[in-house]
């Protein structure tokens, strides 16, 4: 049996997302609102961007010899 002194409460919260994503938990802060979640993330929902800056892929592979292959 836990002391309940030393342990705190770990009762049912909510975590809101910007996007509007719900997602029920269970948590010792209580319920609370985040920025960005796995529903409205980039690299979770697939529409991550490669950003080629300054050329640095293409010197890349000027630099070590590779040539591009068309399928």
């Amino acid at each position: 049996m836990p002391n309940q002194a030393v342990h705190p409460a770990y009762l049912p919260a909510t975590v809101t997302c910007a996007c509007g994503n719900v997602v029920a938990t269970a948590s010792t802060r209580g319920s609370f609102a985040v920025e960005i979640c796995s529903g409205c993330h980039p690299f979770y929902t697939g529409k991550q961007k490669l950003v080629d800056t300054a050329g640095r892929i293409d010197r890349f592979q000027k630099k070590y010899g590779r040539v591009k292959t068309e399928k």
